[in-house]
């Protein structure tokens, strides 16, 4: 039976330890970081062998937006603008978030990676923390949900499956949350306006993570991924019923164990949980607090999983060579 979990693994190579525990744990699939990321071969031989080990085409998941949150990296991969950026000083900004994320694709899987956690929903607001700021798409919700729709346009293209952030909405979030709890007090009327928005126009997406956050509105006393209130908003008002993995259980917005957290999530409403540390502990803890994925995780993990095709034919260098005329940078 398949865990309710995505494990990162510990380092660049799969040892046989760590196999054997990976295959009596089943995790639905794998996240890799830069701790995972070497060279092009080394990563191949990864996620071959991660798959090997389930005996499965496990996803095997990646945070590659560019800019500040890329795992991979020069002088093998291209360093790309950060997101908003490329969105304000583009030619033609659509045409080159799409150019962006098929490009994107287009190095994940040729290395197996086939799951990319992008793109991100989330409005820019006046405090948004700036760690997150320049990683978002702009200010306006039709201007974002066009944004966001064609850069996962852009990596189904390429064989890769996007992953729809952050869920509810963490644009208004003033702290960061890998440090910190957030907490929103605005009226559910601006909510609804605003933050909700761009996930309702894409709630057909296959995959979805939660933001941790507070939302007064909906819930003052759990943070999104743990709410049994939040949940039930995302999956009925929001209208997303694709799966819904947490953001990182171990950020620190977060309380309690470790275990706690992955129960907590599971028990609210969210069909897997994300756990990013490769920790051994931790990861025995998060495997027998979340169990097995449920019948409705699996229908929506098949259906995301069907989506899985071959990459477009393309010329590389051609979208390269357009990319950089539309932005002034070195593809």
């Amino acid at each position: 039976m398949t865990a309710a979990a995505i494990l990162g693994p510990e380092g660049a190579r799969l040892g046989r330890d760590e196999a054997a525990f990976f295959r009596d744990a089943d995790p639905w699939g794998f996240i890799l970081f830069a701790r995972n990321v070497e060279t092009p071969d080394q990563l191949r031989r990864l996620t071959s062998d991660l798959r090997e080990t389930l005996g499965r085409e496990a996803p095997i998941l990646i945070d590659q937006e560019g800019g500040r949150v890329q795992r991979m990296r020069p002088p093998h991969w291209h360093a790309y603008l950060p997101a908003l950026d490329q969105m304000q000083r583009a030619l033609d900004p659509l045409r080159a978030q799409w150019l962006r994320h098929r490009l994107i694709a287009a190095e994940l899987h040729e290395v197996g990676i086939d799951v990319n956690c992008a793109p991100l929903a989330d409005l820019v607001e006046p405090q948004t923390h700036h760690i997150l700021r320049n990683r978002l798409y702009g200010d306006t919700v039709d201007g974002v949900v066009a944004a966001a729709r064609i850069a996962a346009d852009g990596l189904l293209a390429g064989g890769v499956l996007p992953v729809l952030k952050h869920i509810p909405g963490y644009g208004r979030a003033h702290v960061d949350s890998h440090k910190a709890l957030p907490r929103v007090s605005v009226p559910l009327s601006e909510l609804r306006a605003r933050d909700f928005a761009p996930f309702v126009a894409l709630g057909h997406m296959a995959m979805g993570m939660t933001a941790h956050i507070v939302l007064d509105a909906v819930d003052p006393d759990r943070p999104a991924t743990t709410s049994a209130k939040a949940m039930r908003m995302i999956r009925e008002e929001i209208g997303f019923d694709g799966l819904l993995m947490t953001d990182d259980l171990s950020m620190e917005a977060l309380s309690g164990d470790i275990d706690a957290r992955a129960e907590a999530s599971i028990a609210a409403g969210c069909d897997v949980v994300l756990h990013c540390n490769g920790d051994r502990d931790e990861m025995e803890a998060v495997v027998a607090a979340c169990g097995v994925m449920g019948t409705d995780a699996m229908r929506r993990a098949e259906a995301a999983l069907a989506q899985r095709r071959t990459p477009e034919p393309a010329d590389l260098d051609a979208l390269r060579d357009e990319l950089g005329a539309l932005t002034g940078e070195d593809v």
